[in-house]
């Protein structure tokens, strides 16, 4: 497990130790440190087309469009006769973020979901495993007969992302395929709202006994929720689910504010906390904000310039650590906002696995306060029941740097980890 970001001396543990064994490729949940995640598994097409293109194959402009076999077939032989293809990625918000996870660790992280059993050259499952981290624990996949999901990204000279996503077999995952006991070792439970538009579905009732596998057995839940019009076609299901087995939402501001009404992420990020412990709200070139409780008693004051918006002095106990609400006596809400580091990439060929990013990093910082703990038990760290390992601040800093990493490429993945140490940022940036 590496630790996110530099870590002061009195914190310190052995981790690059030489290890008296080869390392298990498969997760062992009595002895490993990992996350799982949920997800319908998709491999993204990313091509360049017009507005003319999309009203062509009747696909709706920035939202995420479900199309049949044939639609997609259509589409993809146009983009391939036209040469607007740029490249194949594995997807999957959650495939995104779990194999981000792994390579920002350097350890291990579990996928639930379908994988083809025979798998052909060239093949969507071929694409997906070649572009997907050896960390990346896959032996708990379905094997179905038909092909993984299709997502087609197609981006207009305006930047914007329209999806055209062909589902193959990929909302076949059932029930028989979700093992209580990975969940039940593990550091969070990921997942996202895409399953829940599948009515009918095997991957629905697969997805609700995730839910309460983690929820039995004490287990963070994380969950993304995928695009505004997802929330507001599935607005009252959502809700129940949150209620009933979310503790960490991860968003962007357009879905936070279809979940909640309020247009100001800041004020939809405090509604959001009404009903989770802690939020991770994405607004575009506005920045990042990270939000959630911490005990009155732990809570830590900012040294960084206080900040107002609607919210008044909002960032001020930003150096505090999280927890649940109701693991504090005496609950208070953080709030912290980052602006885009270093402001932004110069030339942003498009936004696809930004928000994945941060997320990935909030995950790191989660499971690396359950290594520490198993490690280090009577570290000054833990002397209560922390969400994270980090303050608000930092896990706000960490993710700001992860989807900058992101957006300075044209693939939704991080194809390496963060460097140990940058020029370009200042001595102290990570002992902050």
């Amino acid at each position: 497990m590496k630790f996110p970001g530099r870590r002061k001396l009195k914190h310190y543990f052995p981790v690059s130790q030489m290890k008296p064994t080869l390392p298990f490729l498969e997760v062992r949940p009595d002895r490993d440190t990992y996350i799982v995640g949920l997800d319908e598994t998709i491999v993204d097409v990313v091509a360049s087309v017009n507005d003319a293109f999309l009203k062509q194959h009747d696909v709706t402009k920035s939202l995420s469009n479900l199309v049949d076999h044939k639609t997609a077939t259509s589409i993809y032989q146009q983009l391939i006769d036209s040469g607007s293809i740029s490249d194949h990625f594995a997807g999957g918000t959650i495939g995104n973020t779990l194999h981000n996870y792994s390579v920002l660790a350097d350890d291990k992280s579990v996928l639930l979901g379908v994988m083809s059993s025979n798998i052909a050259l060239g093949s969507p499952a071929y694409h997906y495993i070649c572009h997907t981290s050896s960390k990346v624990d896959m032996n708990h996949l379905q094997g179905v007969a038909g092909d993984i999901g299709r997502g087609i990204t197609l981006i207009t000279p305006d930047g914007e992302r329209t999806f055209a996503i062909a589902p193959g077999d990929m909302d076949e995952l059932n029930e028989d395929h979700i093992p209580e006991d990975i969940i039940a070792g593990a550091s969070a439970f990921v997942t996202c709202a895409y399953p829940i538009r599948h009515h009918g579905k095997p991957i629905q009732k697969a997805l609700i006994l995730s839910l309460e596998y983690a929820k039995r057995h004490s287990i963070p839940v994380v969950m993304s929720l995928g695009t505004k019009h997802l929330v507001e076609e599935n607005h009252q299901q959502l809700m129940d689910i949150i209620h009933k087995y979310v503790d960490i939402l991860a968003m962007n501001e357009l879905e936070a504010e279809a979940l909640t009404g309020l247009k100001d992420p800041l004020l939809a990020a405090d509604a959001a906390l009404e009903f989770v412990d802690m939020v991770l709200l994405t607004a575009g070139p506005d920045g990042l904000y990270l939000c959630g409780y911490t005990d009155d008693e732990f809570k830590r004051e900012t040294t960084n310039p206080i900040k107002s918006g609607t919210l008044a002095d909002f960032n001020r106990f930003e150096f505090s650590r999280p927890l649940s609400k109701k693991a504090c006596t005496s609950p208070i809400k953080v709030f912290s906002h980052i602006d885009p580091y270093m402001g932004g990439p110069e030339k942003i060929k498009n936004t696809n696995g930004a928000g994945d990013g941060a997320l990935s990093a909030l995950l790191h910082d989660i499971a690396a306060n359950n290594f520490h703990r198993e490690v280090m038990p009577q570290s000054s760290k833990h002397k209560t029941n922390y969400l994270a390992y980090s303050s608000f601040a930092q896990i706000c800093k960490y993710s700001n740097r992860v989807s900058y990493e992101i957006l300075a490429q044209n693939a939704s993945r991080l194809s390496k980890g963060l460097p140990e140490k940058e020029d370009s940022l200042e001595e102290s940036y990570w002992d902050r």
